[in-house]
């Protein structure tokens, strides 16, 4: 008789296999077949973490039509079990799922829409902070040569050749699934929750780079130059301010 611990693993990885035979140790008690029970158990535990995806990933179900998420996500269900018993990490690497699915290629936005709204479930779920008030951050601009701002834990930055967030926001808002009045530029969001609720904002440009630089321990100096590197256009008046309006700084200290 094997050990507990590893009955359970065999167990476990026939329910998340759908072409794993019926371990072994168990025994039918009762009418009907061990493997037809086996697959109404295996069926229900697919069915609940496509459930968990669908209910993460609402407007790239909207986009593409509930039954045909449904089935990428049971593809992906098979590919990816969890990892871990606490779902609610579940679902982290579907958007790189989703933009190798070939059936999804005639969507060319989806992945970047799973990210963003991977982003908004982690700024949700993320641990809280009081935004720095307006009054401390004036100050900011004139040291900018040695500032570093601690960012909200919340943070969180999508970019995407595709204009991401306008998709989004049309999805949400007015509940377009197929979303016809798009700019022809590339969008980048910033997510953040500075409070209750999780806001998505468009960033201008640098803005996504301005962004990641300071997550990285870069000066405003150092950041704002990344960001001119990229942007020419990039303002950083325009982009602090930005940061301040949507409560994503919450300390501000200086490098030596």
């Amino acid at each position: 008789m094997k050990p507990p611990a590893e009955l359970e693993g065999e167990f476990a990885r026939a329910v998340l296999d759908a072409d794993a035979d019926v371990p072994a140790p168990l025994v039918r008690k009762a009418g009907g077949t061990p493997a037809r029970r086996f697959d109404v158990y295996r069926n229900n535990v697919h069915a609940s973490l496509i459930d968990v995806l669908s209910a993460r990933f609402p407007v790239a179900a909207r986009l593409v039509g509930e039954e045909f998420f449904r089935a990428m996500a049971r593809v992906y269900v098979e590919k990816e079990p969890p990892r871990s018993a606490v779902l609610l990490t579940y679902g982290a690497g579907f958007a790189d799922f989703v933009a190798r699915f070939p059936p999804a290629a005639p969507v060319p936005y989806l992945a970047d829409v799973v990210r963003l709204e991977w982003a908004w479930h982690t700024a949700y779920h993320a641990a809280d902070a009081a935004p720095l008030p307006l009054a401390a951050l004036g100050e900011v601009a004139g040291g900018a040569e040695h500032a570093v701002l601690a960012l909200h834990p919340s943070l969180g930055v999508v970019r995407s050749t595709y204009p991401v967030v306008t998709i989004w926001q049309l999805a949400v808002r007015e509940g377009e699934d197929e979303p016809s009045r798009l700019p022809a530029d590339g969008e980048d969001a910033l997510v953040a929750r500075p409070t209750l609720e999780v806001e998505v904002r468009r960033l201008p440009a640098g803005g996504a780079g301005f962004i990641l630089a300071l997550q990285d321990g870069a000066t405003l100096h150092e950041a704002a130059d990344r960001a001119l590197g990229e942007a020419p256009a990039f303002n950083l008046q325009s982009n602090l301010a930005g940061l301040m309006a949507s409560g994503a700084i919450i300390g501000v200290g200086a490098r030596p």
